[in-house]
């Protein structure tokens, strides 16, 4: 048995961790795989393996398929910009995103009515790991480039923190590792963000709204993305609202 604490938050921030059972053992292994040429392959990618489960009790299945969802820049940072306002409220900065998976959602395969903004999402700072920067120095200085292209926030990078361990957002359909950070900055030195000129990056809202306005808008399912409710959770153990 072992626990688990998110790395990053100090001891007494969070109750003591409980013990989680130890993982089977199970493995996986590749024993075919079909990829596109380099040439052919788009922003996402499909492998089509063929995989051979190893079980902790020594018995192997047989050979089935699995498609793996790829790309050249697998990972990604996820970065929550907050500061506390005079009144002493924690207040954080989101950021408006056009997702087109989301927004072409096929009617036939929604089980509930969908929202006339379906696809639009608010989501704290995000963006993909260039190759050059698979390092934890080079984690913390895409964070800090995400934060100034997306929000407009231009610090230093001593000051972009880790905000606990990293996630998979997606384990059963890519390998996509998020990792998290969040810096506090000042609002008075906020400029206006550069983006990285994609077509889905322009004309974003960026609002800051209030730590528990953003939680209690997660519960509500107004903020409907993953990784930024997982984030903002992590900030409120991080910083507990005063008594």
């Amino acid at each position: 048995m072992r626990s688990l604490r998110p790395e990053g938050i100090p001891q007494g921030i969070l109750p003591a961790p409980m013990p989680v059972p130890r993982l089977p053992g199970h493995k996986v292994r590749a024993v075919g795989c079909d990829v596109p040429p380099a040439s052919q392959r788009g922003f996402i990618f499909v492998r089509h393996m063929e995989l051979v489960a190893e079980f902790a009790n020594g018995e192997t299945s047989a050979p089935f398929p699995y498609d793996v969802a790829d790309r050249e820049r697998i990972d990604a940072v996820v970065i929550v910009a907050h500061y506390r306002d005079q009144a002493g409220v924690r207040r954080v900065y989101l950021r408006s995103a056009l997702r087109p998976p989301a927004a072409l959602r096929a009617r036939d395969v929604w089980p509930v009515p969908e929202k006339d903004t379906l696809g639009e999402l608010w989501e704290v700072p995000a963006g993909l790991v260039e190759v050059n920067e698979r390092s934890e120095a080079g984690l913390r200085a895409c964070a800090r480039r995400e934060l100034h292209e997306e929000a407009g926030f231009d610090v230093p990078e001593e000051q972009v923190m880790p905000l606990g361990p990293s996630s998979f957002p997606s384990p059963g359909m890519v390998g996509e590792r998020h990792f998290y950070f969040h810096a506090e900055v000042d609002p008075a030195r906020r400029g206006r963000p550069p983006e990285d000129g994609s077509i889905l990056e322009r004309h974003a809202s960026i609002v800051d709204v209030s730590l528990e306005e953003a939680l209690a808008a997660c519960r509500a399912g107004e903020i409907e993305d993953a990784k930024t409710e997982l984030a903002l959770r992590r900030l409120a153990e991080l910083y507990p609202e005063r008594p």
